[in-house]
């Protein structure tokens, strides 16, 4: 079967965020929105076509979290990425951020540090700070190549006994590394010898471009599977984020009760009935529309590659290996972040993240979700080309 991925439908007016708060955070509504990570990308339609089907029943109530969802997505991560969890290791959530901060309660105390691994996704560290933990900034280093990998010797320069837990983005966002086994090893050989428990975020795990494979941190050995909590879902990669549902993964049995401790005070009970068919058709029927997106998204990229390319004084775009999030390099242009954010906004039209908040380590960058449609990508690159000629010139 072949998708179309060359229009998508109008999100104008439908109260998608990343439109909706357009004029809040840009200060304008005619700007194109690429911050938020959601695709402006049609949902894909075996997933609807379930939802319709569940809807031909006249009640929707209060229902469990089925055990076939939870079957599905285990068979998935099984053939996609050679781990294997057992269903009683499985809890649903709402949402990725909304298991980290559970995590963070559950298995630190007020003082406790966590380790952050910087430039990354803000909630890492905002939820930090608002436990009241103390933030152990291990930032990436970039190479010569403007690709990143993690500073071990900072990380083991850091390390005390308060350090209780490991935040980890992978795949990370915002600068698109697929982690190396080897280089994952190295983070799993020092939380062993500390006894520090690894959160892993791999959110953006299906999201991986060829010849890069994506490692669950669980995967790596038993005893990793016994220090990790591993947070997955279809939100980013079946651009499914609006139905609010994600999964957790403990396989151990302590750590799993734990996190419960803080998971059912909180009380984050069964999520909705339409989440539980949606979740279930996107891991039983998604393979050959996934991979046709990845081809769609990778050619997206090199578009945009292409045109950093013939401005290589003033951007330059970070190779990337997963995720749908180009981080580019824009210290050439000049600007502090404040104007940086101006000249994409007034100059170019469009709406990026802001790298600065991603950490300090993100100043002079921008984040820009590309995961749109052929014809909206297009209008992508008109734009930014002739901010940057004018800026040139």
């Amino acid at each position: 079967m072949n998708y179309d991925f060359s229009t998508s439908a109008s999100r104008e007016n439908t109260n998608a965020e990343k439109y909706a708060l357009r004029e809040k955070l840009f200060g304008t509504n005619d700007v194109m929105p690429l911050w938020v990570a959601d695709m402006d990308i049609d949902t894909p339609d075996f997933v609807l076509d379930a939802v319709k089907k569940r809807l031909e029943h006249p009640i929707i109530g209060y229902e469990e979290v089925p055990s076939s969802m939870f079957k599905a997505q285990i068979e998935w991560m099984k053939n996609e990425h050679s781990v294997e969890f057992a269903l009683e290791d499985m809890l649903y959530s709402h949402s990725v951020v909304a298991s980290m901060n559970t995590a963070i309660e559950a298995f630190t105390a007020k003082g406790d540090k966590v380790i952050v691994q910087t430039p990354v996704y803000p909630p890492f560290f905002h939820s930090v700070m608002e436990h009241e933990r103390e933030l152990l900034k291990n930032p990436l280093k970039q190479r010569e190549d403007g690709s990143y990998t993690f500073d071990i010797d900072d990380l083991k320069s850091k390390i005390d006994e308060k350090t209780k837990l490991l935040l980890l983005c992978s795949p990370h966002n915002p600068v698109g590394r697929v982690w190396r086994r080897e280089e994952l090893e190295e983070i799993l050989e020092l939380c062993l010898k500390h006894k520090i428990v690894v959160f892993s975020d791999e959110i953006h795990s299906d999201l991986i471009y060829a010849p890069n494979l994506h490692t669950p941190f669980a995967s790596l050995s038993r005893e990793a599977r016994d220090i990790t909590v591993t947070a997955i879902g279809v939100g980013k990669t079946f651009n499914m984020a609006g139905f609010a549902i994600s999964s957790v993964a403990i396989p151990n049995y302590e750590l799993r009760e734990k996190f419960l401790k803080v998971y059912n005070r909180i009380h984050f009970a069964n999520g909705s009935t339409l989440s539980h068919v949606a979740f279930e058709a996107a891991y039983k029927e998604g393979k050959i529309w996934l991979e046709e997106l990845k081809i769609h998204l990778a050619k997206n990229f090199y578009m945009l590659k292409e045109l950093c390319e013939k401005f290589p004084h003033l951007i330059k775009l970070t190779p990337i290996e997963g995720t749908y999030l180009a981080w580019i390099d824009c210290r050439g242009l000049g600007f502090r972040d404040k104007e940086l954010r101006d000249f994409f906004v007034h100059e170019a039209g469009l709406g990026l993240s802001a790298g600065i908040g991603f950490g300090r380590e993100g100043s002079g960058f921008m984040r820009l979700n590309f995961a749109v449609s052929s014809a909206k990508m297009l209008q992508v690159i008109e734009k930014l080309q002739k901010a940057l000629q004018e800026h040139r010139n």
